[in-house]
């Protein structure tokens, strides 16, 4: 089984893919050669995830075409000035074995940053070569405006957490207005969602489990893209399995009276959410 695909403007990628933070060395390659083996064509990792090595061994011993897997990597927010960007990003493509990445991001935004700057340098990895598409990730909805008023280059893709108990509308309509891709990380809250009996009951109507039953409200979002981190051969499969999950109007209602600011992502680093 493989993930259904988002087409955008600028990015042709799968709704599922595999988030790698936590994963580790053989854990990490061992997570990545598994859920290739599984279908998975999406594989999500960051230079301060500390596996890119890892990541990048999995995706050599898959036997796959490279034009046939979708990697992401983020750079660090205090490599933010574009020459530590540029070398952060080649960097990151050596650790993967790789000579371009599929997506390259900002992983946070730093304060005080300069955004023109940042949003310069990280274009000019896109028309060097050095990756097909780049975004943000963690920006706020102003910030996000901004960045996309600015006009430098095209922002193909916004990463930020969502999942049943955070969803945030602007950020989510200003990604349809503006041809993003809207990539959710801990969409599944953590595992929350099996213990929250709305989700149970949901879940039991389609013999699913909760987790799938987040992912799949997830995939009835306009744009959305989910990527779960499981290192477990059956959670990489459930995970996978919830994109063929069709949610009635019944469960979506149910699922949209859930509370929507439970912000499980919060650094100290992090911006003004509000902004």
């Amino acid at each position: 089984m493989t993930a259904p695909i988002l087409e955008t403007p600028h990015l042709r990628i799968p709704r599922i893919g595999l988030g790698t933070w936590t994963l580790r060395g053989a854990e990490a390659q061992q997570a990545v050669e598994g859920a290739l083996a599984h279908g998975y064509r999406h594989i999500d990792t960051a230079a301060m995830y500390g596996n890119e090595e890892a990541v990048g061994a999995g995706i050599a011993v898959s036997g796959l075409r490279r034009g046939d897997i979708f990697v992401t990597t983020k750079v660090w927010w205090t490599e933010l000035a574009p020459d530590a960007l540029r070398a952060s990003a080649e960097a990151s493509l050596k650790r993967l074995g790789l000579r371009q990445a599929d997506l390259v991001l900002v992983h946070w935004p730093a304060p005080g940053m300069d955004l023109p700057a940042t949003l310069g340098a990280l274009d000019r990895l896109r028309r060097d070569g050095l990756a097909r598409a780049v975004g943000v990730s963690n920006f706020p909805a102003g910030l996000l405006e901004h960045a996309i008023a600015l006009g430098i280059g095209p922002l193909a893709a916004l990463q930020v957490e969502a999942h049943v108990y955070l969803w945030q509308d602007r950020l989510a309509a200003l990604c349809r207005r503006h041809g993003l891709a809207l990539t959710a990380y801990a969409p599944v809250a953590k595992a929350k969602v099996n213990d929250d009996p709305v989700m149970r009951a949901i879940a039991a109507k389609y013999d699913a489990s909760p987790v799938q039953v987040a992912l799949a409200w997830l995939m009835a979002q306009d744009g959305v893209v989910a990527i779960p981190k499981s290192g477990r051969p059956e959670g990489q499969r459930e995970n996978l399995a919830a994109a063929s999950i069709r949610l009635d109007a019944e469960d979506l209602a149910a699922i949209a009276a859930l509370p929507k600011d439970r912000r499980l992502v919060n650094p100290d680093f992090a911006p003004d959410w509000a902004a």
